[in-house]
């Protein structure tokens, strides 16, 4: 009976042996594999990552040619075309005369505001669209290069009209008081404030309060709209 209780003891503690020995071995393989596979994934990852590194510095590379060789060739078209510079110039001339780009320069200032004294609130008491557009036409016709009313610049195609109460430049609301910047000769200050002449009128006839200041440096901007040409066309 101890004999057999011996050899049963033997023989469960070899089957551990093996069991343990195979567990071992089973965990090593297994650990050879994620690691084998991981290193796989690893050099996987690394080479996209080069492939992909190795595109952007060719395309950043071509780019960097394509703006060198632009520059080249606009270095060459200025200095071998002389006209270039003068065709830049009067483009930017023609620019300014079409409003369309800031300005200064010396002139007069015109602020207009409604007679707040009145109490009778008559139409004659508030400054009109029409009151605007005439004075505008006398800065022109005294020569002025420039015009803007409360920052809106007076353009060929600028228009000043009045839906009820509201004055509209350029389809832009404006209000009292109205500041009328014009840059040009400030000798023509003489002619707007004239008596007899239109500011004097809106002053002495209507009671509006009509302010004219020379200044030695006014800047108006430019036009923020867009100048069309649907229906005009150079002569051939």
């Amino acid at each position: 009976m101890k004999i057999r209780k011996t050899q049963v003891a033997i023989t469960l503690g070899v089957m551990c042996f093996v069991l343990v020995f195979g567990i071992r071995i089973q965990l090593k393989t297994t650990e050879s594999l994620v690691t084998t596979a991981g290193t796989y994934r690893e050099n996987g990852l690394r080479d996209e990552v080069l492939r992909w590194k190795e595109q952007y510095d060719r395309a950043y590379e071509q780019l960097e040619n394509a703006e060198e060789q632009l520059e080249k060739e606009r270095q060459v078209s200025i200095s071998s075309d002389d006209s270039s510079v003068e065709k830049q110039q009067e483009l930017k001339r023609i620019n300014t005369y079409l409003g369309l780009t800031d300005v200064q320069g010396e002139g007069i200032i015109i602020t207009l505001r409604d007679n707040t004294n009145s109490i009778l609130g008559i139409a004659d008491d508030i400054v009109h669209d029409g009151d605007l557009r005439t004075i505008v036409n006398e800065l022109k016709n005294n020569g002025v290069e420039a015009i803007s009313i409360n920052g809106q610049r007076i353009v060929p195609s600028t228009a000043i009209t009045c839906a009820g109460t509201v004055i509209q430049v350029n389809n832009e609301i404006v209000g009292s008081p109205f500041v009328i910047k014009a840059i040009g000769d400030q000798n023509m200050f003489n002619n707007i404030t004239r008596p007899g002449g239109f500011v004097y009128s809106l002053i002495e006839d209507y009671g509006l309060n009509v302010k004219v200041d020379r200044s030695d440096e006014i800047k108006i901007d430019k036009y923020n709209g867009v100048l069309t040409d649907k229906y005009i066309q150079t002569v051939k």
